[in-house]
């Protein structure tokens, strides 16, 4: 259990440093588009009803984008990009870093720790496991790109 609580605990450190850092580039990047080139777009009445929104109503997502895997990064981000108030930010922060790192600490642990058995038991298993993994990995990437790239069927069609 001590194991469980010091991975939670240097897991939280990490989430909350990384995260509100994420959420100070937003703010900065925010700051520097209203400065630039870009204001008169970043200033229309869609764009600021849209920032407000997520003033208001954003805290609820961050806290949540914490318990899904790559979209944390675009939400602390965008909170900050989008100026959301710290007093709504942070609270969000605190508890949705807490649930990312007691997740982690936890399933994570446990996940290496058989792992760590399977290979030292059944390495031969272990091996083939990962190599079964990737290949089925990298037939996803495969099938998924082919899937993207139009076909030339497509192409004559559309050009016609």
């Amino acid at each position: 259990m001590d194991k469980i609580a010091h991975t939670a605990g240097a897991l939280y450190v990490i989430v909350l440093l990384r995260a509100g850092g994420t959420f100070a580039v937003g703010w900065l990047a925010g700051a520097g588009a209203r400065r630039s080139r870009f204001a008169g777009r970043i200033s229309s009445a869609k764009f600021l009803r849209a920032e407000r929104a997520i003033q208001r109503w954003g805290a609820p997502v961050v806290a949540v984008s914490f318990l899904t895997v790559g979209f944390q990064t675009a939400a602390n981000f965008l909170a900050g990009n989008m100026r959301m108030p710290l007093p709504r930010y942070l609270p969000a922060l605190f508890v949705g870093g807490a649930a990312w790192a007691l997740i982690y600490a936890t399933a994570g642990l446990g996940v290496l720790e058989v792992l760590g058995r399977l290979f030292a038991e059944r390495t031969a298993l272990g091996v083939s496991g990962v190599a079964v993994l990737s290949l089925a990995l990298c037939g996803v990437v495969v099938y998924r790109r082919r899937k993207a790239v139009p076909s030339s069927d497509d192409t004559v069609a559309h050009e016609s």
